[in-house]
């Protein structure tokens, strides 16, 4: 069966429930997932639900198989997607460069750059930062995107493997991966030298073909089809990660990923997608 997963926290009523059944040709009631919040509506075919309920109305919509809805194993990036900064950008604040690695990762997250390149290009401007601003600027600046911790605790509660994945740097994904609960994490190393930051990177980039790689990976060690796989991210370096995943969601995206993406979370915290598996509020396990 496919279903529709229509999202809309605390104002999905009677109404807006009538509305969008007659955007769906031939769409009917199936189950509510939380009253007032969230709705399963059983659907012919997915493009035409996607056309009508996506941006529609303040609603997100997640359209799907009924079958393996609950996902076994969740990918995730890191930066403006778990958690609502840009941790480079940040950094580079404190070496006086942000408005310049800002507008780099900008057009690199659009797809207009190479990811590799920006990197090199990025990092080199914090040549010189100590290492101790890492640090400071973990505390000071970077914060989760809402529902992130209720995501991932809930969905290692029922199971699921889940891992964190990210073209940032170690110093801020191993700290925020146990703080969300992730099991593992992939990230960048930033070389150091005499307690300073020397501009470069150390060892293989993780960058969009990485990140596909280690989901892959993830899924074979585990036995899992990609029907079982759900990926999140937010820019073009998640790509072919969104790609390879049953359900691939992008947040708060950027155009490019969106556009291919099976579903975009643009209203809602990353919790609603704990809707989307079919799992209601009160068997949430809340960060």
């Amino acid at each position: 069966m496919l279903i529709a997963t229509l999202i809309a926290a605390g104002r999905l009523d009677d109404r807006l429930l009538a509305e969008a059944l007659e955007r769906v040709p031939g769409a009917a009631f199936h189950a509510w997932v939380d009253e007032g919040d969230s709705v399963d509506l059983a659907i012919p075919e997915i493009p035409a639900a996607r056309t009508a309920l996506e941006c529609w109305n303040g609603c997100d919509v997640v359209v799907q198989e009924a079958d393996h809805r609950a996902k076994r194993l969740l990918v995730a990036d890191m930066d403006s997607t778990m958690i609502g900064q840009e941790c480079i950008d940040e950094l580079a604040d404190y070496a006086g460069f942000k408005r310049e690695v800002a507008a780099i990762t900008e057009r690199a997250m659009r797809g207009e750059l190479e990811f590799a390149p920006a990197l090199a290009e990025r990092v080199a401007l914090l040549a010189g930062l100590e290492v101790a601003v890492l640090g400071q600027c973990l505390a000071e600046r970077i914060r989760p995107s809402p529902g992130a911790a209720t995501l991932v605790r809930t969905m290692r509660t029922r199971g699921a493997h889940t891992m964190l994945v990210s073209g940032g740097f170690l110093d801020f994904v191993e700290p925020i991966a146990a703080a969300l609960g992730f099991h593992d994490f992939r990230a960048n190393t930033l070389a150091r030298e005499a307690g300073r930051l020397t501009g470069k990177t150390k060892g293989p980039i993780v960058g969009s073909d990485a990140k596909k790689t280690a989901l892959v990976e993830e899924q074979m060690r585990l036995g899992l089809s990609s029907d079982d796989v759900l990926a999140i991210g937010d820019g073009a370096n998640d790509l072919p990660m969104i790609q390879a995943a049953g359900l691939g969601v992008a947040f708060r995206a950027k155009p490019l990923l969106a556009s291919f993406a099976n579903a975009r979370l643009d209203n809602h915290g990353l919790d609603a997608l704990l809707w989307a598996q079919g799992i209601s509020r009160r068997d949430w396990v809340v960060g």
